[in-house]
């Protein structure tokens, strides 16, 4: 074997370069296992990541691994064994976990391998824990309820203060009255 032989090719550098920028850029990222898919299948996939701003690659592994390495990411190495299929999501966090999720439940074909949050490597059960979150908005309206419901508590608890010292100032006033009528 000659040394040309085991050179990278132009296209090879220039995917693994492609890959790379997008794991830079990427917020969520889910590693699945794609066999059992159609080429149907694989199209209805990329169609609904790709609504919800997410890209769906195929790529070789050692094509993956490099540009993980490139991008800071080794840590995603061990995840990238067998087929691979990486969903790489640019907008929300959780939303790349949600919509692989969701297609799972509707067709039982995609797999979860694993994913990254940040640069915490996640296994396929947290990929799922982290899909069933619920959205962002849902998050804080949660919050706004709670905190509403805080203030509403904290103003009931005041006004029944000032109405406490309120009662006392008058039962006070009326005893000075009583007092001096009496003088």
């Amino acid at each position: 074997m000659y040394l040309e032989d085991r050179m990278p090719t132009a296209r090879k550098v220039e995917a693994v370069e492609e890959i790379s920028e997008k794991l830079k850029r990427a917020t969520g990222l889910v590693v699945t296992d794609y066999r059992g898919l159609t080429v149907a299948q694989m199209q209805e996939l990329r169609r609904k990541l790709s609504a919800a701003e997410i890209d769906y690659l195929v790529v070789k592994n050692t094509l993956a691994r490099r540009a993980a390495a490139e991008s800071g990411l080794d840590v995603l190495e061990p995840e990238l064994i067998g087929p691979v299929g990486l969903a790489i999501g640019y907008a929300d966090t959780v939303a790349t976990a949600r919509v692989v999720n969701d297609y799972i439940k509707q067709t039982r074909r995609l797999v979860i391998k694993g994913g990254l949050l940040g640069k915490q490597v996640l296994d396929a059960d947290s990929v799922k824990r982290l899909a069933e979150l619920p959205s962002r908005e849902v998050l804080l309206g949660q919050l706004a309820g709670t905190l509403n419901h805080s203030v509403a508590q904290l103003a009931s608890a005041m006004q029944g203060a000032v109405n406490k010292l309120a009662n006392g100032l008058e039962a006070y006033r009326q005893k000075l009255e009583a007092a001096g009528a009496a003088n």
